[in-house]
């Protein structure tokens, strides 16, 4: 391939902060675009992220759509066959069950010789019918993703030919996470007391991120270690008649559930937040209580700043956390143990610290944004000289 261009195309559903569109638009920012000519597409053309595609100045085409079957969609899905088409899209990478379904099979109707499907996730969030759907469709597609070990045996178990699937492990910028001296801008922010360890869970409020666990986990906390704060970083979304609005009623929930706790003076929700690598520098214990995981950013993100975690026993997180030695894990699910690693953490200075240097080292080792950049591109050009 050398002296050309590779036009790809990548389809995401939209630019709200989560783990699938972080790990997009980095690869977007990475590429070798002496070797790439990147093009995105998306369902839904706004989100906190969508600025990063801005200044990139990556094309970006919206198909917009309410239904992911009928007549208007099956319009949207015609012209995107011939966008594919005039643009002489070679690869088309499509992130997670819904782009994965509208796409693909158009993606082989217009003749794109390469087509990638990434499933992050260990289908929990898909419903048994949706689970078949992705199985028919992913077999159109010339190679599935997986970001974790586990997603693939997940994959596998689910039925999708083990041959089909490769594992390219979610990377993070080591430039913007690496440990730096806390300023006190959270503190300062969210009134939180000078000398409180803060307690953070960094997550996207929906149930299966176990946030109903960690506020029960910090109702037992503050038994222990009674100075101790909370935060909740992170947002919630729900589509409404399109269109991308906070989720206000989960939220509600959470906060009605840390007042009958009794701990709504010592929870502080933020909502979204676009300076995690500042925030981790005033954080203690960074917790993960998913309930299902497919490779955790947050996880990663916290350990590259020198944060000690605490995650449950669940998908991608044991390839993350190495237990015992840069973290802890616990059973899902289980408030009483995820209580008991945190206190731990906060009570034994010395492991905490330890735990802090090898979380460093495991991802700057493992889990590096280049490591994943030269992967992914050896697979698109790898598969683009099969079919060739």
């Amino acid at each position: 391939m050398a002296g050309h261009h590779v036009r790809l195309l990548k389809f995401l559903t939209q630019f709200e902060m989560g783990g699938t569109e972080r790990q997009a638009i980095c690869l977007a920012r990475t590429l070798d675009r002496t070797r790439f000519e990147l093009r995105m597409a998306c369902f839904h053309d706004q989100g906190s992220l969508r600025a990063e595609i801005e200044a990139l100045r990556i094309p970006l085409t919206e198909f917009p759509i309410s239904h992911l079957y009928g007549p208007r969609t099956l319009r949207q899905q015609l012209r995107f066959a011939a966008r594919l088409r005039r643009d002489r899209i070679q690869v088309l990478h499509a992130y997670n069950f819904y782009p994965i379904v509208f796409a693909v099979p158009f993606a082989k109707l217009a003749g794109v010789p390469v087509v990638v499907a990434s499933i992050r996730d260990c289908g929990v969030y898909l419903s048994p019918s949706q689970r078949r759907v992705q199985r028919l469709v992913c077999r159109l597609a010339d190679r599935i993703v997986a970001n974790a070990e586990a997603v693939r045996q997940w994959l596998v178990s689910d039925g999708h030919r083990p041959d089909k699937i490769s594992v390219i492990r979610n990377g993070i910028d080591l430039s913007l996470f690496g440990p730096r001296p806390a300023d006190g801008r959270l503190r300062r922010e969210i009134g939180l007391p000078a000398d409180s360890p803060i307690v953070a869970i960094l997550t996207r409020l929906t149930p299966k991120k176990g946030v109903e666990d960690f506020l029960e986990a910090a109702a037992i906390v503050t038994r222990c270690v009674p100075h101790a704060r909370f935060a909740v970083v992170g947002g919630g979304n729900v589509v409404v008649d399109g269109a991308i609005v906070p989720d206000v009623a989960y939220r509600q929930t959470l906060g009605a559930r840390a007042l009958r706790l009794g701990i709504a003076d010592r929870v502080v929700f933020t909502g979204m937040r676009l300076d995690t690598p500042q925030l981790l520098s005033d954080i203690a214990v960074s917790v993960l209580p998913s309930l299902s995981e497919g490779l955790s950013n947050a996880l990663l993100e916290s350990m590259a700043a020198g944060v000690p975690v605490v995650a449950t026993r669940v998908g991608g997180n044991p390839e993350v956390v190495d237990e015992g030695r840069t973290g802890l894990l616990v059973p899902p699910q289980d408030p009483s143990a995820l209580a008991q690693a945190i206190c731990r953490l906060l009570e034994d200075h010395e492991l905490a610290s330890r735990f802090s240097l090898a979380g460093q080292r495991r991802v700057t080792e493992l889990f590096s944004l280049e490591r994943m950049t030269r992967e992914t591109e050896r697979l698109y050009l790898d598969l683009l000289e099969r079919a060739r």
